[in-house]
């Protein structure tokens, strides 16, 4: 069986290190078995989110991903205590899914990443992130991973010398694909 998940996030800075929690999440889902795809930074960098309007292909193309994807994962730099605009659109955009059999993210594990220069952000943006998932009927993880940026970091490899964040991406990984396989067996 192959698992589809889907990574949304990041920031327009290249290489965030929201984004490369992200990539981390996706790389321990590869391990697991899983096909990946990412939309971060400037991939995402879509015209403000507007209900019948003409979509940009760049749109079309992510969209299209989400309404295949088997799990998805989103994560999102924490600014002032939320999800950054640049996410925020993006997450808007899959109203485009809402007439689907399988509305918006309906019955689909999703986990969340929060990356922030501080605690108090950081966990803001985990609830705002997991409050946007039930939303759009998705069913979040049962691990949310929240970063302190100003504490753990992930170099250029995406790997992070912190045994914590390290474990806990892995875990969140296995979370996504796990749930996916025991669904099918249903």
């Amino acid at each position: 069986m192959s698992i589809q998940v889907v990574g949304i996030g990041g920031s327009v800075d290249p290489d965030s290190q929201s984004e490369r929690a992200l990539r981390a999440v996706l790389a321990a889902a590869r391990k697991r078995g899983a096909v990946t795809a990412s939309f971060t930074g400037r991939a995402l960098d879509f015209a403000p989110y507007h209900y019948g309007a003409a979509l940009p292909e760049t749109a079309r193309d992510y969209i299209e991903a989400v309404r295949t994807a088997d799990a998805v994962v989103i994560a999102s730099p924490g600014y002032h205590g939320t999800v950054s605009g640049l996410v925020k659109n993006a997450l808007d955009y899959l109203e485009e899914l809402r007439t689907d059999a399988r509305p918006y993210l309906d019955g689909r594990p999703v986990g969340a990443i929060a990356v922030a220069k501080g605690w108090q952000a950081a966990n803001g943006t985990l609830s705002t992130i997991r409050q946007v998932i039930h939303a759009l009927r998705g069913w979040p993880t049962p691990l949310g991973l929240t970063i302190n940026s100003a504490m753990t970091t992930f170099d250029a490899s995406d790997v992070t010398e912190d045994p914590g964040v390290a474990t806990s991406t892995d875990l969140l990984a296995g979370q996504l694909v796990d749930f996916v396989r025991r669904v099918a067996r249903d």
